[in-house]
């Protein structure tokens, strides 16, 4: 079937957070986790697995955290959503494996720049409202 749990959703808005912030210097969890209202636990169990799939990268102690191992340009989100929850339609049958197919072409179209690029644009918008 497909399956995104809430993981997915959390690390691309905290992955959105820190490429917006990073840069070169690491940027805490605690951080991160402040800015996007995660808890700081799940999120580090998030950022583990992201760290061992090559996405992310750590630095400890008093200036650690983290920063991208790779550049968000070439970070999609199915990257993520497959880290974390597993293949997405892994067994899928009939229409849901047409939907699951579909899900797939479209997240692995959009990279965590483009999420950021996204934000950047809403946040803009929602200023000029009167």
């Amino acid at each position: 079937m497909i399956s995104i749990t809430s993981k997915s959703p959390y690390a691309v808005l905290a992955l959105a957070e820190l490429g917006r912030s990073g840069g070169s210097e690491p940027v805490p969890i605690a951080e991160l986790a402040r800015r996007r209202d995660v808890p700081v636990q799940f999120l580090e169990q998030l950022f583990a697995a992201l760290r061992r799939g090559g996405v992310i990268s750590s630095q400890r102690g008093v200036k650690g955290g983290y920063r991208f191992a790779r550049d968000p340009e070439t970070v999609t989100v199915l990257e993520i959503v497959e880290l974390l929850d597993g293949p997405l339609g892994r067994d899928a049958q009939g229409p849901f494996a047409d939907a699951a197919a579909a899900a797939r072409k479209v997240l692995a179209e959009i990279s965590i720049a483009d999420v950021i690029e996204r934000e950047t644009r809403e946040a803009g918008a929602s200023m000029y409202h009167i």
